[in-house]
């Protein structure tokens, strides 16, 4: 009954723009810190951005600040993840968390493809 369904990945030119949407339902979305995480092939999964539950502070990876923006609309219990000037090393499948405390929710992941 718990699901994460994240939309809005594809194929885009280095440079180019994507918009990642993760849709929850199931669970009381504003009590949770969400999270969007990625892992390429040979390579672990790393954390990408997070915003708390209410205070809507965020965090970032090195790696994508001032290029990815992550956001949260409580009333239609959705996260996003905004990408812009996309590059090669940002190829990836893109998965949605919820987490509180010791409780952890995952999407099954977009995959997002930078050209080139």
């Amino acid at each position: 009954q718990v699901q994460l369904v994240e939309s809005g990945g594809g194929l885009v030119q280095p440079g180019g723009s994507l918009r990642l949407s993760c849709a929850a339902s199931g669970f009381t979305f504003s009590s949770y810190a969400m999270k969007w995480y990625r892992q390429a092939p040979g390579k672990e999964r790393e954390l990408v951005a997070a915003i708390a539950p209410a205070s809507g502070r965020t965090t970032y990876a090195d790696s994508v600040k001032g290029r990815f923006t992550i956001s949260r609309d409580n009333a239609k219990n959705t996260v996003y993840l905004q990408m812009d000037s996309l590059k090669s090393e940002d190829t990836a499948v893109y998965y949605c968390n919820a987490v509180y405390f010791l409780t952890q929710y995952w999407g099954q992941g977009t995959q997002v493809t930078v050209s080139s």
